[in-house]
């Protein structure tokens, strides 16, 4: 048995669809014993309901960066948490304010304010029907525990920027991901890579091969791990450090089976 895991948004996610040839290749991966998963920056409830859209069945999924993770049923396996006192910090740094959104992910909604033009949290809520509950910067003491805090940029210079701020005052608390144009704040020591570590220790799963796929400077870390692949439209910085670059998911699957 294998264990596929893939990035979203991207990697199977690309030119706003899943590809036919995906879902085939994810279908015969599975048909053949193995496991698959995706390994994604979003939240289970914005991620799940556009994987049953395009008929993609999974054994898994490892959410906000590694912070959450769920069985096929959508049970929590584990979760992180970030101090909220340190969210009450970090939300007060001159580059994060310039974010057009502040989304504290917990175990089943995104808590959300700070919101403006530019940002895409409430569009894809309301499209995949997922619950947001609108505070203001005076509650973030009272939320329950969070584990990914999120933030979203006109350029991806600016991600990158802020991303290297938080990392050099708050390290000892939070990891900052660069993804694009968005900044994914996970409790330390959290990452794609120790999610799929726990993913296979809470499963007992250590023994089988991991096979992940990923696009981004936040799936490095699972990349590496796993001496995994990315797409053939990932940066040229990603492409240098992946195993082997591949057209799609389902052909990296079908030619790794």
């Amino acid at each position: 048995m294998k264990i596929g895991a893939s990035d979203y948004d991207g990697t199977l996610f690309r030119k706003g669809t899943i590809a036919v040839e995906d879902v085939k290749g994810i279908k015969v991966w599975r048909a053949a014993g193995n496991k698959f998963g995706v390994v994604s920056g979003r939240d289970y409830g914005m991620l799940m309901p556009q994987l049953n859209h395009y008929g993609i069945e999974s054994d898994y999924a490892v959410c906000n960066n590694g912070g959450i993770i769920f069985r096929a049923d959508g049970t929590p396996l584990w979760q992180g948490s970030i101090p909220l006192k340190i969210l009450t910090e970090i939300v007060r740094e001159p580059s994060v304010r310039r974010s057009f959104h502040f989304a504290f992910s917990a175990v089943d909604k995104t808590y959300l304010y700070h919101e403006r033009e530019g940002s895409w949290i409430m569009r894809e809520a309301l499209e995949w029907d997922f619950p947001i509950v609108k505070i203001e910067e005076k509650d973030i003491m009272a939320l329950p525990q969070i584990h990914q805090f999120c933030l979203g940029y006109h350029e991806a210079g600016e991600a990158d920027e802020t991303s290297a701020i938080i990392n050099e005052k708050y390290g000892m608390f939070v990891h900052a991901y660069p993804n694009g144009c968005s900044v994914d704040i996970t409790p330390a020591g959290v990452s794609k890579s120790q999610g799929i570590k726990k993913l296979l220790e809470l499963m007992e799963w250590q023994e089988a091969e991991v096979c992940a796929i990923g696009d981004e400077s936040n799936d490095l870390p699972m990349l590496e791990a796993f001496a995994g692949f990315t797409v053939n439209t990932a940066r040229e910085v990603i492409k240098k450090r992946a195993r082997a670059v591949y057209a799609s998911v389902g052909e990296m699957l079908v030619e790794n089976l």
